[in-house]
């Protein structure tokens, strides 16, 4: 922007708005209000506020509530944001007023200014871009919509990503034996695709929870205008407009059942922040697994050895960390402290309005992000390229005392700890223990004691 300024002037009086700026006195008065955090509303909440924009127009228009030129003008201005352009006109920081007043007002001053520009038509950013809505039911609306769209094009199908390589990994463990593990001690044996499944099992539960709660995401409060009841609203509007998103974006977009509990309360996006907080725990499992299974390479499980990606040291040479799980691990940290954010936020509804959308908005659309690339991430630099050791997890479990868990029904529990002891104690293989201690037969002992036979 250049450094050139003009005058504009509202309700509180006069005040300078960057020359070639194409927002007005209420965006300009946001910025000086909420110099706050520097953070901005999303661009996925902009654009998706600008889809509802482009149906309410087409609705008004339709419905002889605008004229038709001039709903034409808002609708090609607001689709044109709604497609990614003119993104830096969107200044507005995320702490401001909780209803989000100055981004729909933001919006509505870009939307009726390139409108003007493009049809000469004089556009007002209430009476016209705002024709009946309120930032009371377009922010709530646009903060769906938009979690909705990532949900589905987004987050789904990188999940998805995950769990298509976590099977391809599976079925090559299937038949390879390791030990198990229970409070990080060694436990009975099982298979790399028995252990592998439970991820799948996590993943499959997390597709499942998010794609239940993305249906509740799809009923808009658009409509509801300032408490509600849809005051100055025509309720075809509504009908029209919400037809016209779900043509848009493919998806089952309705107005709300209740506009009341759609406004007031953000228990959707609550529910949204508590499955992605689910998907969160589950990948923190995931990732921490792979850590441990990659620990070493000498003095670790050393079970598995992710791709080798950077050095991991700046002064030991040579050294390899396991980066991506790493990183996942610190997404799904930020994402369990979005839910606590999100969840304060929620609760924060007095009467028919929710003062924190904004917040609320900017959480959900940073969790739905931030675990999209988190799973790609996962599936393409770490999954994909992980590698088992069958002569370490081998070495290992002849030596797993635990085994004589399978001995217990013929020599009884206290026997077997006996053996196991001793066994631990001497370092030696289980099998020869229990030989010098018991009466079974050297055939007997390989048939109970086999780790594959014990993971059946």
């Amino acid at each position: 922007m250049s450094l050139k300024f003009r005058v504009v002037q509202d309700g509180f009086g006069e005040l300078l708005v960057p020359f070639d700026a194409l927002y007005g006195a209420q965006t300009q008065r946001a910025l000086h209000n909420f110099a706050i955090s520097g953070l901005r509303m999303p661009p996925e909440f902009i654009q998706a506020m600008a889809w509802i924009k482009v149906a309410a127009a087409e609705a008004n228009g339709m419905l002889g509530h605008l004229p038709a030129k001039r709903a034409k003008a808002i609708a090609k201005a607001a689709n044109a944001i709604a497609c990614g352009e003119h993104a830096d006109q969107f200044p507005v920081d995320v702490f401001q007023t909780g209803s989000g007043t100055s981004s729909n007002m933001n919006l509505n001053e870009v939307i009726a200014a390139l409108a003007h520009q493009q049809s000469g038509l004089a556009i007002h950013p209430n009476d016209d871009v705002n024709y009946g809505q309120s930032s009371n039911d377009v922010v709530p609306s646009s903060s769906l919509l938009a979690s909705a769209l990532l949900l589905n094009r987004v987050l789904l199908p990188s999940l998805k990503q995950l769990r298509a390589s976590v099977s391809r990994k599976a079925r090559q463990g299937r038949g390879l034996v390791k030990t198990g593990r229970t409070h990080l001690m060694d436990a009975m044996p099982i298979t790399v695709e028995q252990e592998l499944s439970a991820w799948l099992a996590q993943l499959d539960s997390a597709v499942a929870r998010l794609q239940d709660t993305g249906k509740r995401l799809l009923e808009l409060p658009l409509g509801g205008t300032a408490v509600g009841t849809g005051v100055n609203a025509d309720p075809k509007m509504t009908i029209l407009a919400c037809r016209h998103l779900a043509k848009a974006t493919g998806l089952r977009i309705r107005p709300a059942a209740n506009k009341f509990e759609s406004m007031a309360a953000q228990d959707h996006l609550v529910e949204l922040s508590g499955q992605c907080n689910g998907l969160a725990v589950s990948l923190m499992k995931i990732a921490n697994d792979l850590r441990w299974m990659n620990s070493g390479p000498l003095t670790g499980l050393a079970e598995a050895e992710l791709p080798a990606l950077q050095a991991g040291s700046s002064i030991m040479p040579g050294k390899v960390n396991p980066v991506i799980p790493e990183a996942v691990a610190m997404v799904c940290a930020q994402v369990m402290g979005n839910h606590a954010t999100v969840s304060i936020a929620g609760q924060s509804g007095s009467f028919q309005l929710n003062t924190m959308m904004p917040v609320i908005a900017y959480n959900s659309i940073q969790n739905l992000n931030l675990l999209a690339s988190a799973c790609s991430h996962l599936a393409e630099k770490a999954i994909d390229g992980l590698k088992f050791n069958k002569a370490r997890m081998s070495e290992a479990l002849a030596r797993n005392p635990m085994l004589v868990t399978a001995l217990n029904p013929v020599i009884g529990y206290e026997k077997a700890a006996q053996i196991a002891k001793r066994a631990y104690a001497e370092k030696r293989p289980l099998i020869d223990v229990a030989r010098e201690m018991t009466d079974l037969s050297l055939a007997d002992l390989k048939r109970l004691l086999d780790p594959a036979r014990l993971t059946a």
